[in-house]
């Protein structure tokens, strides 16, 4: 009689979960350089896919090119161009991977696009991110209740990532328009239903980063991504209330209760590091 499997630990499951947000590219990549500054990579031959007269039409030129000894793409502006020729370059080339089916779901939402110093270039559709290999920025928040419980969220199945899997209380993107603080305050909001100013204790607890494949594009996109997490307390009687719909529903755990349901994968990667960070593991 075979013996009982059994369930596994948290440690395994974070073990490996380190080891898959840290991944090299599942193919060679090649630097994609706006405006002369190197703003993200793409696979090898992935933008022969595309017609790039829609690009000569606007008067942006993309080409393949040397970059330091190595091949890279260049999308280049004329030297006359405003100051938001980057952005519109860039909207233009994602208009055209979408147009091809090459780019993650469309959200009509801007996120920073920055050299190698951190310096904005420019703005790029969400979508597109990870195709161009783009490094995003996103913020978490833990939830306590005042007896150590933990509020975590059940996402919609109608998510286009992960969707029916778990989730820290708020986790979004940080978008072109927000600072850090201020992407805390409206994703809390819309997806708790929350006011920062009326959480306890709410301190910045750390960050965890990801470079790993994706499957946008094909399976052509490459994820780079910095998480800062939060922690705070919702006071005694509040309860959070989903205001995107983006959430099926939120629960109240013990901090025992969380770690299983990490160890059994029913949390996002993200999630579940950021809850790690927050055990001190």
């Amino acid at each position: 009689m075979n013996a009982a499997v059994q369930p596994r630990s948290f440690g395994d499951w974070l073990a490996s979960a380190r080891q898959a947000a840290q991944q090299p590219p599942a193919q060679p990549r090649q630097a994609l350089v706006v405006a002369g500054q190197v703003v993200g990579s793409v696979a090898e031959g992935f933008l022969n896919q595309i017609g790039r007269q829609r690009l000569m039409d606007k008067r942006y030129k993309l080409s393949i090119d040397e970059h330091f000894g190595a091949a890279a793409w260049r999308l280049d502006v004329p030297p006359e161009a405003s100051v938001d020729a980057p952005t519109d370059a860039l909207n233009a080339l994602a208009a055209a991977l979408r147009d091809e089916g090459l780019c993650g779901p469309w959200r009509d939402e801007q996120l920073a696009v920055c050299n190698p110093a951190g310096e904005v270039v420019g703005t790029v559709e969400r979508g597109a991110v990870r195709v161009l290999g783009i490094a995003t920025r996103a913020v978490h928040l833990v939830g306590l209740a005042p007896d150590g419980r933990m509020w975590v969220q059940k996402r919609s199945m109608a998510k286009p990532n992960n969707p029916g899997l778990w989730d820290t209380l708020m986790g979004g993107m940080v978008s072109a328009a927000d600072s850090l603080p201020q992407a805390l305050a409206r994703e809390t909001w819309e997806e708790a239903g929350l006011r920062v100013e009326t959480l306890v204790g709410l301190q910045h607890g750390g960050h965890v980063d990801f470079s790993r494949p994706s499957r946008e594009g094909g399976g052509a996109g490459y994820m780079r991504e910095r998480i800062d997490w939060f922690r705070a307390q919702v006071p005694e009687g509040v309860e959070p209330a989903n205001q995107d719909g983006e959430v099926d529903h939120f629960e109240l755990l013990q901090p025992e209760g969380v770690r299983l349901r990490v160890a059994q994968g029913l949390f996002t990667l993200e999630a579940g590091l950021v809850i790690a960070g927050f055990l001190g593991m």
